[in-house]
This record gives C-alpha cells, sequence and structure tokens, in this order.
C-alpha cells in the first residue's frame, strides 16, 4: 500500500521557488532544499525528481502566476497603448523597489542557467516569445486604434520593450539607484508617442 505524503507537494514547490528565487540554482544545495522544504531528501526526489527538475518545476510555477496578468493587462478593451505603458512602468517599478533584491526569476534563469542549460534555455525562450506576442498585439491594436502611426512597427516595438524589460530587472537587481530603472522607461515609452 503507498503511503500517503505528509506535505501538500504544491506548498512545497513554492517555498522551493521562493528558495531558488532568492539564491538562484547553483548556490541552493539540496541541504539548503531539505532545511528550507522541511521535507526529507527521499521525499524531493520521490515527488520532484532532481535538484534540476525541482528547478524547472519552480520556473514553470514562477510563469503560470506571471503570465495570466501579463494577458490581463495587455488585453483589455479600449486604448492598448496605456495598458502597455502600465507594465513597462510596473516593470520598473518593481524593479526599482525589489527590496530582497530578487530580480526576475526568468531573468535570473537566463543569465545563470540558459547558457548551459537548453531545457532552462527553451524556458526561457518560451517566457519572453509570449512577453513579446503580448507586447505586439497590444501594439498592433493600437496601431489599428490610431495611437500609433502606421510607420511605427509593432515587431520590431515589442522585441525593443521585451530588451528593455529584461535589462530593467537586471539592473534593478543589481543597482540601489532606482532612478536609473525608472529613467529607462520614461525614455523607451516616450518612443511610444
Amino acid at each position: 500500500m503507498a503511503r500517503t505524503k505528509e506535505f501538500d507537494p504544491d506548498a512545497v514547490l513554492q517555498a522551493a521557488l521562493e528558495l531558488f528565487w532568492r539564491r538562484g540554482y547553483e548556490a541552493t544545495s539540496m541541504a539548503d532544499l531539505v532545511d528550507h522544504l522541511g521535507i526529507g531528501r527521499a521525499s524531493i526526489y520521490a515527488t520532484f525528481g532532481s535538484k534540476r527538475e525541482l528547478y524547472l518545476k519552480a520556473l514553470d510555477r514562477y510563469s503560470e502566476v506571471a503570465d495570466p496578468r501579463l494577458l490581463a493587462e495587455l488585453s483589455r478593451p479600449g486604448p492598448a497603448l496605456p495598458a502597455v505603458r502600465g507594465v513597462v512602468r510596473r516593470f520598473a517599478e518593481e524593479a526599482a523597489c525589489d527590496e530582497p533584491r530578487r530580480g526576475c526569476f526568468v531573468t535570473n534563469t537566463a543569465a545563470e542557467l540558459a547558457p548551459h542549460d537548453p531545457e532552462a534555455a527553451r524556458r526561457v525562450t518560451a517566457s519572453w516569445d509570449y512577453l513579446e506576442t503580448l507586447l505586439r498585439s497590444a501594439l498592433a491594436r493600437a496601431q489599428q486604434q490610431s495611437e500609433l502611426t502606421e510607420d511605427q512597427d509593432p515587431r520590431a516595438m515589442a522585441r525593443m520593450l521585451l530588451v528593455l524589460m529584461q535589462g530593467i530587472r537586471v539592473v534593478g537587481k543589481a543597482t540601489l539607484e532606482p532612478a536609473r530603472v525608472r529613467d529607462a522607461a520614461d525614455q523607451a515609452l516616450a518612443l511610444l508617442d
């Protein structure tokens, strides 16, 4: 007869996400996970697989929570440019006020694992493709609603904003100067006028 789990796998996954997000993949050992999650190594392996598999599941969880919020913000009916501006400003404000200096879990993964882990790179690319698609759709809608001129390229603008937003997350994690990210966001948004 199979033993029932004495822990909530969903809560443990969330706790693992928080630890990996704060410390990174390499700086988090299995001993750290055992201590932080309050469950045994065997239970971690049996439920989630290896440390790497647990990390990738935590990354998936992060995207599951963040993606619907972006979709809701960027697909609201009405004028589209205010929504795009709002998302860019939110990214900048979150980066400027990120007191624990965690940054974005996807961006952190891009810097730490994506260069040498194809599965992590695939997840990062999927997340960025999703954000770029949402931005491009909102900007195309803005163009259809005459908020942008015909000569402005929604795809190129979406890519520029994606790169800017990811850069904002990196700079926000590494600097104590919030004005840097706020000024960068303001300058990028000026291009939408």
